[in-house]
């Protein structure tokens, strides 16, 4: 994507997800894991990834869900700047995953970088297989040589520009 089209998907208006439609990316995130083995442990990244990977979690029947601290922007507004490299925080809060299979779950995926930071993390803690899932990957934002569908385990849907989810109070 060129710098000009780049510019003119962060031009326009924000992407609603509605609360059916994140229930049905959320059920066909969970079908594609399991169709790979359900994993021991779900990861939820906080704070927008805590809510799919509850909903994929109850689907799934897994009852072991953590919760890490990532981030790649330096607030929750649309089209907030990013931060050089995404901020982590309380690493251990991850616990000890050796030998598990994880699901690292996110709400969306922009460059990409704060998945690969996860998938570090959740690696040096231990997991035997790791995999990640994310609801939306926006595709304007992308970065790095690997593409999304390569990148990441589980993609429900893919856009061009800002996504809002339902439970920011938008749709």
């Amino acid at each position: 994507m060129t710098t000009a089209s780049v510019a003119a998907a962060h031009a326009q208006a924000p992407a609603a997800l509605s609360w059916q439609r994140f229930h049905e990316l959320g059920r066909a995130l969970a079908a594609s894991a399991a169709a790979d083995g359900v994993p021991d442990v779900i990861v939820g990244v906080v704070r927008g990834g805590m809510m799919p990977a509850v909903l994929i979690a109850h689907q799934l029947g897994v009852r072991t869900v953590r919760a890490f601290d990532a981030t790649h922007t330096v607030d929750d507004s649309v089209n907030a700047p990013k931060l050089s490299v995404p901020a982590v925080r309380d690493v251990d809060s991850l616990g000890d995953l050796t030998g598990l299979d994880v699901l690292i779950v996110d709400d969306v995926a922009g460059s990409g970088m704060t998945a690969r930071v996860c998938v570090e993390h959740v690696g040096e803690a231990g997991a035997a297989r790791v995999r990640s899932a994310v609801l939306v990957v926006n595709e304007a934002n992308w970065s790095g040589s690997t593409p999304p569908g390569r990148a990441l385990s589980y993609i429900g849907q893919t856009t061009d520009r800002w996504v809002v989810f339902p439970w920011e109070g938008q749709s």
